[in-house]
């Protein structure tokens, strides 16, 4: 929504403004990142229900925001097989897990896929909720507060583009959503405030149609959207990471997103002091890079293997972080060991010899990786997963109780398929009264 919309709502309605206790419902949760943002505010919170349906990501969620929380099942191993399929949980993101699949699953694993489940208030599979399953009651008192990230795999450059008009694809989940809110309609039971969050592309070239007949959609439901695109670095965290944001409120209220702050930080502040050899790239996966570099100028791709000195901001995390030649890459002194020695000023001194940076913000401030340019004082290094997650606004006491259960290709997929909890502060500042 552009400014000028923005100021002509203002004064044809009231700025809706939360004073009740929230309850929150989040669809395709992963490790929760709006139960964070609220967290990190202040506020509180119930954490009503989720729905997510990866394994990973369940677990994530209930070792960071169910830290404590036990629950014994007395069911047999067979009723958990059967009770998980019925649920429709998913080892791969993609697709559910067949009845074979589950079998193999030892009973600790299927005690502690169950545990979690019900200890998280978790829905699992949107394609089997009901509108009745959010148990929203008691609207005077309490306000509900529904977020849906649904999958963006087949809107993103990075993806096949499939686009959301069918059900059937991943991003298509977004008309599970619309089935839901029409039930929930129809029980005269609704949740006061919608927050969505995607790519970019959810309204770009060949989503557009899509997207407005969303909206339409919502208006219909009774909602007012507000929708804008709001990228990181505009809100504390060096990362161009750029989303599409929009807060639906239910009745005639008006919405207003936050303005940007100054960024302060470059991605050497999100660094780690010591890291381990196994984050550095190998002469082999070097050599990979800088020929596969050639070859996509030669085809006239744009992909480039880009390595900075971390005095710059950190481009979009993904979820193969450091797998890609065009991820983040950072240069380390070997005679250091770690990000550089403090000069008298106490700013930190870059070895770094015959090479040109550009301080702007931006994803031009990445440098051009050059074999010429690189002595044998420095090695490249991907970034750790800790760091991941501290571009994604998540404190290091949170990611440590994440980290303990996941492996580190677990951790990349979390982060990079996550929302910054910066951003999401800042959205949820605006309709909150303080």
């Amino acid at each position: 929504m552009i400014d000028g919309q923005t100021n002509i709502f203002e004064m044809l309605y009231p700025t809706y403004k939360i004073k009740k206790p929230i309850r929150l419902i989040e669809f395709f949760a992963g490790y929760g990142s709006q139960a964070l943002a609220l967290k990190y505010l202040g506020v509180p919170f119930e954490h009503w229900k989720i729905c997510e349906w990866a394994v990973k990501s369940i677990q994530a969620y209930k070792d960071i925001h169910f830290t404590n929380k036990t629950y014994i099942n007395n069911y047999s191993k067979e009723e958990k097989q059967y009770w998980l399929l019925e649920k429709g949980i998913s080892s791969n993101y993609n697709e559910p897990m067949t009845l074979e699949q589950i079998k193999r699953l030892n009973e600790k694993q299927l005690d502690t896929i169950y545990n979690n489940i019900q200890i998280t208030h978790n829905l699992v599979n949107i394609q089997q909720v009901k509108g009745k399953d959010l148990e929203i009651v008691d609207t005077d008192k309490y306000d509900y507060i529904l977020t849906y990230s649904f999958p963006c795999q087949d809107l993103s450059l990075a993806g096949v583009r499939k686009g959301m008009s069918d059900t059937s694809t991943r991003s298509g989940m977004l008309w599970e959503v619309e089935r839901i809110l029409t039930e929930c309609k129809e029980l005269g039971t609704m949740p006061q405030i919608l927050l969505m969050e995607n790519v970019p592309q959810v309204h770009g070239e060949g989503n557009t149609e899509d997207f407005n007949k969303w909206q339409l959609r919502l208006e219909e439901l009774g909602y007012k959207n507000y929708w804008q695109d709001l990228i990181a670095t505009d809100y504390g965290i060096p990362q161009t990471r750029n989303r599409t944001f929009m807060v639906s409120i239910l009745g005639d209220y008006n919405y207003s997103f936050p303005k940007p702050i100054p960024l302060e930080k470059k991605l050497k502040d999100m660094l780690e002091d010591n890291v381990d050899e196994k984050y550095y790239l190998s002469d082999k996966m070097i050599d990979f890079f800088t020929k596969n570099e050639e070859k996509q100028k030669e085809n006239g791709n744009g992909f480039r293997f880009n390595v900075s000195d971390g005095n710059v901001i950190a481009k979009t995390i993904t979820t193969l972080a450091g797998n890609r030649m065009d991820d983040n890459f950072i240069t380390i002194p070997k005679v250091l060991g770690g990000i550089g020695e403090k000069d008298s000023n106490n700013n930190t001194q870059w070895k770094q010899q015959n090479r040109v940076y550009d301080n702007n913000v931006g994803i031009a401030v990445t440098t051009c990786f050059n074999p010429n340019y690189v002595d044998n004082d420095l090695k490249i290094r991907k970034l750790t997963p800790r760091e991941c997650f501290r571009l994604m606004g998540v404190k290091d006491e949170d990611y440590d109780k994440v980290a303990k259960n996941q492996s580190d290709s677990s951790l990349y997929h979390l982060a990079g398929d996550s929302i910054v909890c910066n951003v999401l502060m800042a959205i949820f500042k605006e309709m909150i009264e303080w």
